[in-house]
């Protein structure tokens, strides 16, 4: 480690993403991409001559692209803040809206104790239930800013917004932020509530249904007040952490409804022919409302990992005393499911003689 990093730095446990392996071809169904291409609206939005603008600065404030998100979801633009990827708008949370501390899950997205870390933020972990489920009486009363991941990953779980509802009416005074990287995948945003509770922040990406995840392009929707809150801190780092190219394959992605509701709809019937398909094998599937599932195999999980590994057929795998007997599993193509269900034929076969 270096010499010259602050200390308070030193023990930093950056977040782990998902492997990606290069050189070869293989099933990569452990970082929750899209296996669907972008809209052809955005192929067709990224021009040569757009290219050409790229000696050009983006629009700070992306206001076309705020616009037509604020249009889909029915709510006004200044009710709208563009960021690099929701892990940038989250950093922003975690960095200024949380003054008495942040309040997240033991199991749930793994840059939240990050980023607490990072900028001396105290925890509170809350404990999923021991099926995995939030409950969202365990929040009620507490203090701290508190991050929901809606639906949780990595286990798919979603909770319904009218539990939600009772968690922002309990305490006006306090933030609720919601992180809706999943929500397009069968559960209900809360943006419709931002209107109603000033203390409630949405966020949501573009990486998962809209499949740009790499453009790294994210909204956060809020109150006026709020959004003014988070563009100060964003103006105040990198007010052109949306490139031009993100601005304009947003706009084009989210006013491609046609598409999205065809590509959506084709993830979730994969998603449930996979479940099916797994609990046949007497795998314990749980009930996703994500592009991915949280599976536990009837054989060690990490020893399905690693055989999986070795056919090249990546999925992930969280070492630790809650999730060690589970995989997450992210849903693919048709053939690539198929490809999976292969390799777990060989691998279940061997361990019924083992």
């Amino acid at each position: 480690m270096s010499r010259f990093l602050d200390k308070k730095l030193s023990s930093l446990e950056s977040y782990l993403p998902g492997e990606q392996p290069e050189g070869r071809r293989v099933v990569k169904l452990n970082t929750n991409e899209n296996p669907f291409a972008p809209s052809p609206a955005v192929v067709d939005a990224i021009t040569k001559e757009e290219v050409q603008k790229l000696s050009l600065y983006p629009d700070p404030v992306a206001r076309e692209l705020s616009e037509s998100i604020a249009a889909y979801y029915g709510i006004r633009r200044e009710q709208i803040l563009t960021g690099n990827g929701s892990d940038e708008l989250l950093a922003f949370c975690f960095h200024g809206l949380c003054p008495n501390g942040a309040a997240f899950s033991d199991l749930t997205y793994g840059f939240y104790p990050v980023y607490c870390q990072m900028f001396g933020v105290k925890e509170r972990i809350v404990k999923l239930r021991e099926d995995f489920r939030l409950a969202i009486e365990d929040y009620m009363d507490l203090k701290e800013t508190i991050f929901i991941a809606n639906p949780n990953a990595p286990t798919g779980l979603n909770v319904e917004v009218e539990a939600i509802e009772k968690l922002l009416k309990r305490d006006p005074d306090r933030l609720v932020i919601i992180d809706e990287a999943y929500v397009d995948f069968g559960g209900t945003s809360c943006i419709p509530l931002i209107d109603r509770y000033d203390n409630l922040l949405v966020i949501q990406t573009f990486s998962k249904s809209r499949q740009l995840a790499g453009m790294r392009l994210a909204f956060a929707a809020g109150s006026e007040e709020l959004i003014t809150a988070l563009a100060k801190m964003k103006f105040s780092f990198n007010p052109y952490s949306v490139n031009r190219l993100a601005l304009l394959a947003g706009k084009a992605a989210i006013e491609d409804e046609a598409y999205f509701l065809k590509t959506t709809r084709a993830v979730i019937e994969t998603r449930e022919w996979m479940k099916r398909e797994l609990e046949g094998y007497g795998c314990e599937v749980l009930p996703s409302k994500a592009n991915f599932l949280f599976v536990r195999p009837p054989v060690p999980a990490q020893d399905v990992f690693m055989r999986c590994k070795e056919e090249d057929v990546f999925v992930r795998y969280f070492p630790g005393e809650r999730t060690g007997e589970w995989l997450r599993i992210s849903v693919g193509t048709r053939e690539d499911a198929q490809r999976l269900l292969e390799v777990l034929d060989k691998i279940f076969e061997e361990g019924s003689h083992a």
